[in-house]
């Protein structure tokens, strides 16, 4: 072998040997570990959609009644926020 493959395959080695010792790699490594660490993951980001949602059309509706004034947008939004009560009261 060459002396430029060697110091190659070396400096291949060490890569790797940083690359198994990152963060990713050490809690990856258990199948159990992975597991628990997705399921975690999946329900922050379920929970997470579900309060940034209801805060968004919270603020969605008191904006839509705030502007019931004015002609046009204003029977939209009563349209809208009637719709909302409706679906709201028939659960």
């Amino acid at each position: 072998m060459s002396d430029d493959l060697v110091s190659e395959i070396r400096a291949l080695r060490r890569e790797v040997e940083k690359l198994n010792g990152h963060r990713f790699f050490r809690i990856h490594d258990k199948f159990w570990t992975m597991l628990w660490h997705s399921l975690a993951r999946g329900l922050m980001m379920g929970l997470g959609t579900v309060v940034g949602a209801t805060l968004l059309l919270s603020v969605l509706i008191w904006t839509l009644s705030q502007i019931e004034f004015i002609p046009i947008i204003g029977e939209w939004a009563r349209q809208v926020i009637d719709i909302v009560q409706e679906v709201g009261d028939g659960n």
